[in-house]
């Protein structure tokens, strides 16, 4: 059976809290940002994790180096005491939203390309139409 790690980074990225959801499964980890706006409480977070997570749009998965091994309470204690005080988000979770952001980036653009070329279409059906109305007779 597959493991699955998450991890939920909250911070304040001017001028909105943000926060970064970290799930590392099969040894390849997938991001997903999320904008809280005000300062989220801890049961603001817990409930929207609840409630939301199932919807979330993870970003592709990129390949991660997964430690396993079992670590002292105390020791783990200090480490989120760490992270707690260091600011932003992991490299490997940079690259995967950016490459989120990508792929969105090309989407758009595939679509807006599409959107551009039907109303080209359109307007040379309407401009035929009318050369043809004006040709018939009176």
């Amino acid at each position: 059976m597959d493991e699955v790690t998450g991890k939920l980074t909250v911070y304040f990225e001017d001028p909105f809290w943000v926060g970064v959801f970290e799930r590392i499964q099969g040894g390849k980890l997938s991001v997903c940002k999320v904008t809280f706006g005000a300062e989220p409480k801890d049961y603001d977070v817990y409930g929207f994790v609840l409630e939301f997570y199932d919807q979330l749009e993870f970003s592709p998965a990129v390949k991660a180096n997964v430690r396993k091994s079992t670590r002292n309470p105390k020791r783990m204690q200090r480490e989120a005491g760490r992270q707690m005080k260091t600011v932003g988000i992991g490299t490997k979770s940079q690259q995967a939203l950016q490459l989120q952001r990508e792929q969105l980036k090309t989407e758009r653009k595939a679509q807006s390309r599409e959107q551009r070329e039907e109303e080209q279409r359109r307007r040379f059906q309407l401009k035929q139409q009318k050369r043809k109305a004006k040709h018939r007779g009176h």
